[in-house]
């Protein structure tokens, strides 16, 4: 995993040491992973802007808000998310393959705590109940 600091790592490695919530993106290839403080980059679309990067690339992306206490993943499926037809299945994909690139993600910044999707995005995850 390539890791991108924004501004720079200093900076992101001084926010950790206040547990400032973090801003990750981890790329759905595994390849990726971009990490600043809120304060630096405000939202996750706007990090991208700051690196010159279109914004229109976050659907390439697992979005997740970290601190000490823990992951909080913005659970938003792409309807186009490996090119899969099916939405339940397209979901269950993109579940399980956050999972592990998230976790492997918050390992190499650091970070052994828990991986939540809070309640506003999980009526996606309602839709892998149904079938």
């Amino acid at each position: 995993m390539k890791m991108t600091y924004y501004p720079n790592k200093v900076a992101v490695t001084k926010a950790m040491k206040h547990d400032d919530p973090l801003l990750m993106l981890a790329s759905f290839d595994a390849k990726n992973v971009i990490v600043a403080s809120v304060d630096d980059a405000l939202e996750h679309n706007v990090l991208l802007r700051k690196l010159n990067m279109k914004e229109s690339g976050i659907d390439q992306y697992f979005r997740i808000v970290v601190n000490k206490s823990g992951a909080d993943w913005t659970f938003v499926c792409p309807s186009d998310y490996k090119g899969i037809k099916n939405k339940k299945q397209r979901i269950e994909t993109y579940w399980v393959d956050g999972h592990k690139i998230i976790s492997q993600a918050l390992i190499a910044i650091g970070y052994m705590v828990d991986l939540v999707i809070p309640k506003r995005y999980r009526r996606h995850l309602d839709i892998i109940g149904e079938g």
